[in-house]
């Protein structure tokens, strides 16, 4: 396929987002992390049963909450306190980041939410949570926030555009469900900020940025790239165990980002490049890049091969 080369090079390699929050407000702005209480389609309600094959018990739940999961109100209150003393930050985000932020009624959702923000004058909402727990009526629930945010923002978990990929891992849902989801929360003017995860079993570095290009086509709001964690206990733990999968290095997973950044739009906010699973919770890899020291590296390799986010953006369809 013919690349679409852009000419001029940016300031900085990547739209970054705390780049991205500095330009839209001026200054920085903090997340306040949130665990709502919800489970997850393959989890059940009690949040015991097998998930996907990489995910553990705590369901990418902020590492500064305690096991047991206090009142919203406790939540917001600490989570406050905490950026204020380490950061002095002054303005905050509501990041309902654990499990499936929309997996419950929509009458409990809106009850989850409007405590959460009544803590605070928050600045934005942002709900993660899966395509498969997308419905109508929590997609207007979720717009409805728009007239008294600045922003409403929810973070998708895709990992892959390939099916193949997506049973082997139980995810649950297939790409089809992801697609149509998105176009709905689009449809709303919601935000859109994707998950993916490079070094799935099975998968080829050409089948990774496929799964990039077909997002790129549809132009996410957002994007969280992922290296490959394995936690303790976790049914891809076996798998590896076995010999059933290798990880790859950190090296291998930097040149996996710079392709997939080159592909993806310029506006596109990058959210996140590697994981930082807590070592006591993670399994494989053994060691792992310091997140800043990693997105330096990044900043450093593209300003000295001279590319940057958006130079190989190929143009497609989505009907992968």
């Amino acid at each position: 396929m013919e690349n679409v080369q852009i000419k001029t090079p940016p300031e900085e390699p990547f739209l970054s987002y705390n780049r991205y929050l500095r330009e839209r407000y001026g200054e920085r702005v903090y997340r306040v992390a949130v665990d709502g209480g919800f489970s997850c389609p393959n989890r059940g309600a009690d949040r015991q049963s097998p998930g996907c094959s990489y995910c553990d018990e705590y369901g990418s739940r902020a590492v500064y909450l305690p096991g047991k999961v206090p009142a919203l109100e406790k939540q917001v209150e600490a989570g406050l306190g905490f950026l204020r003393k380490r950061y002095s930050a002054e303005r905050f985000i509501l990041y309902f980041q654990a499990f499936s932020g929309t997996f419950a009624p929509v009458e409990k959702l809106k009850i989850c939410y409007d405590t959460a923000l009544s803590c605070h004058q928050f600045l934005e909402l942002i709900v993660s949570t899966r395509p498969d727990c997308i419905t109508p009526a929590a997609a207007d629930l979720l717009a409805s926030y728009r007239g008294v945010l600045s922003d409403v923002w929810v973070e998708l978990g895709l990992q892959s555009v390939h099916d193949r990929t997506l049973r082997r891992i139980q995810r649950g849902h297939t790409f089809q469900d992801f697609h149509d989801s998105f176009l709905m929360l689009q449809s709303k003017g919601i935000k859109c900020a994707v998950h993916v995860i490079f070094g799935l079993p099975g998968e080829s570095e050409e089948d990774m940025m496929e799964t990039i290009d077909v997002l790129a086509a549809l132009k996410p709001g957002g994007i969280k790239i992922h290296d490959l964690h394995i936690p303790q206990g976790t049914s891809m733990h076996r798998e590896y165990l076995q010999g059933e999968l290798a990880l790859a290095s950190s090296k291998r997973h930097a040149e996996y980002v710079i392709g997939a950044l080159e592909r993806l739009p310029a506006e596109c906010v990058v959210m996140r490049l590697t994981c930082d699973t807590p070592a006591e919770r993670r399994a494989l890899p053994v060691e792992v890049p310091v997140k800043d020291a990693f997105y330096r590296e990044i900043r450093k390799s593209m300003d000295a091969r001279n590319t940057w986010q958006g130079k190989y953006m190929k143009p497609g369809s989505t009907g992968f």
